[in-house]
């Protein structure tokens, strides 16, 4: 195997995407070039012969980005890789509208590439695939930087001197394909205005998604007083482009009481997660998207099966179950792992219409099950216009959802090589340790990690003990049902953890 894969592009690997550091920092060191880019987009282009069997000539291939300060560099490498084919240049724009470009019949693209490393921080850079099917899976990504590594030792890095193609507008193509969504789904009287009377202010997190307040909002009617960081800037100068993050969340929420909203929604830096906050200033995010979204769907969908990731509350699971009377699967953390878990039960017969992260990944099978954060904050549009049509309002679907009284998550870092090999043997020690405890209740099923549950005159609540999918590192995550239990679940398992002198202090 090439030396160069293991000691550079084995290294860009981070699931299912490329992510690296396009700007040196004083603690990480530059590892994602333009050069490097032309040779993972060369070896996509291999890829895609030999995925379609069309010929490089043949192949439509297009390259977007978010506002990222390296994106021109990157969009520069992904170009020369690009040489030979019919490749197009999407400009600014946003991770779910690069994946419709290979599906609507104006743009028919074979394959895309979105230059993104969503909200991690300025200096970091990377490469997300789709093809007609939906994003690569990461051994398709172990294949392309394979295949990269072998043109960079071969000599053949392609070089972007000369190399030019068309622009092609896809911002406007994916606005029009979102406006007709909405249009068709609230049916207005008017029904080019569908959303006339309501304000809407949007978050970008100055990122690339700026877009879908004044391109889709505003020619539906809505007032976007209130909307704020919609200007691209790689610098991020406000706050985190995430909607988990707890100042991006208090700037959307500050952003409707202070416009007077009816709604407020924020984007990652790639569009491809949100997150709502109603007009008195609840944050939509994390379980009560998940728990809005599924109500959203319920109508529709009486017999639902939703796939959210492992670390979703009790309080989600009851709202889901014994509200809305659906069946909630907690499957993996991995957005790809939750997607491909939905895309396989609908295969077998089940009706999936939700795969969502508490991260505000979330696909929709209507929508390709397409990981699309303007698609769910669509849905939640179009559900309170409709609401507001019968004097309704749509802080009432989640009227019922509970919310544990403390939540925390610790990350203890492994040390030395070999880290998941440790982290699985210590989980499985942990597993035993678990069982001979009366106060421990191991969940089943659980597909991540150990869940427990507590349910004892001194704490009521939830842990959960898994390998981080990438890093070495182990999350644990803690739910509690009254203040103070979840330093008494701490207490419990810290002199385990103690044991382990490869594990960062608890």
């Amino acid at each position: 195997m090439s030396t160069s894969f293991e000691s550079v592009y084995k290294k860009l690997q981070n699931g299912s995407d490329v992510r690296g550091s396009a700007i040196a920092t004083e603690t990480e060191p530059l590892n994602l070039t333009g050069e490097i880019a032309s040779e993972i987009a060369a070896s996509f282009v291999d890829f895609m012969e030999k995925r379609t069997g069309k010929k490089r000539q043949d192949l439509r291939l297009g390259v977007g980005h978010d506002s990222r300060l390296t994106a021109e560099i990157m969009k520069a490498g992904v170009l020369a890789g690009f040489a030979g084919t019919q490749g197009f240049d999407c400009g600014l724009v946003t991770t779910p509208a690069m994946f419709i470009s290979t599906v609507l019949p104006e743009s028919n693209f074979d394959g895309a590439v979105m230059i993104t490393a969503s909200h991690l921080p300025f200096n970091r850079n990377g490469l997300k695939f789709f093809t007609r099917e939906g994003g690569l899976e990461k051994t398709d990504i172990t294949e392309i930087l394979k295949g990269a590594a072998e043109i960079h030792d071969a000599g053949l890095t392609p070089k972007a001197d000369g190399i030019t193609f068309p622009a092609f507008d896809l911002v406007t193509l994916y606005s029009n394909h979102m406006m007709d969504i909405i249009k068709k789904e609230v049916n207005a009287g008017d029904y080019e205005k569908p959303l006339a009377g309501l304000r809407i202010a949007v978050d970008s997190g100055n990122g690339a998604s700026g877009f879908f307040a004044s391109r889709i909002l505003v020619p539906l009617g809505a007032d976007i007083t209130g909307s704020r960081y919609l200007e691209p800037d790689g610098h991020f100068p406000n706050h985190v482009p995430n909607p988990e993050n707890k100042d991006a969340m208090a700037a959307i929420r500050e952003a409707v009481l202070t416009s007077h909203a009816d709604l407020g929604v924020i984007f990652d830096c790639d569009g491809d997660r949100g997150a709502a906050v109603f007009a008195d200033g609840t944050e939509v995010n994390r379980n009560a998207l998940i728990a809005l979204m599924s109500a959203i769907l319920k109508p529709a969908h009486p017999d639902a099966v939703i796939v959210t990731d492992s670390v979703t509350s009790d309080e989600l699971q009851a709202f889901i179950e014994n509200e809305l009377h659906l069946t909630h699967l907690r499957f993996k953390r991995g957005y790809k792992n939750v997607i491909n878990k939905g895309i396989e039960l609908t295969k077998e017969g089940e009706d999936c219409p939700l795969a969502i992260e508490t991260s505000g990944h979330g696909a929709l099978a209507e929508n390709y099950f397409s990981d699309d954060g303007a698609y769910l904050c669509v849905k939640i549009i179009c559900e309170m216009a409709r609401l507001k049509k019968d004097g309704r309002r749509i802080e009432e679907l989640i009227e019922k959802l509970g919310y544990p009284a403390e939540e925390r998550e610790v990350r203890l870092s492994i040390a030395g090589d070999n880290f998941a090999d440790y982290g699985r043997a210590m989980l499985d020690d942990f597993t035993a340790f678990a069982k001979e405890r009366d106060d421990f209740t191991i969940v089943t099923p659980n597909y991540e990690g150990v869940r427990i549950a507590f349910d004892d005159e001194e704490v009521k609540g939830w842990m959960l003990v898994r390998l981080s999918l990438h890093d070495p590192v182990i999350p644990i995550n803690i739910e509690s049902k009254a203040k103070g239990g979840v330093d008494v679940i701490l207490d419990r398992v810290r002199p385990f953890f103690a044991k382990y002198d490869r594990l960062s202090a608890l």
